[in-house]
């Protein structure tokens, strides 16, 4: 992963080690859901949000480096990126996620402005 895109380097005010489990999550234009996992790992580092009733409790990962913020007193994290554009990211799959390269470069590319879905 080359884009710098699956680390938390640019998640102002996050510790590392803090449990974002539970966290509220809000995208630039509004509330998107909870926190359903994290993950530090190295060039893999994420979240997965359970978006509740909002797109139909779809889970979406994000990679750490959409984060631009995390208030740990408000158990909050904030994405810099709009709710359109993690509606429309690509679908998460829980049994592939960490191991399939192909599925994290379809992410990262989504993210990046790269290739699409």
């Amino acid at each position: 992963m080359s884009s710098g895109l699956w680390g938390y380097e640019s998640a102002q005010d996050y510790a590392a080690g803090t449990d974002l489990t539970g966290y509220r999550v809000e995208a630039t234009d509004g509330h998107i859901g909870k926190v359903d996992k994290h993950t530090e790992d190295v060039d893999t580092a994420h979240i997965v949000v359970d978006t509740g009733p909002w797109i139909f409790g779809r889970e979406v990962l994000l990679p750490a480096g959409t984060i631009s913020r995390v208030d740990a007193v408000e158990k909050t994290v904030w994405v810099n990126r709009t709710k359109d554009e993690i509606k429309n990211s690509p679908e998460f799959d829980r049994d592939q996620h960490t191991d399939n390269r192909d599925y994290r470069d379809r992410v990262d590319g989504y993210y990046t402005g790269g290739t699409a879905l």
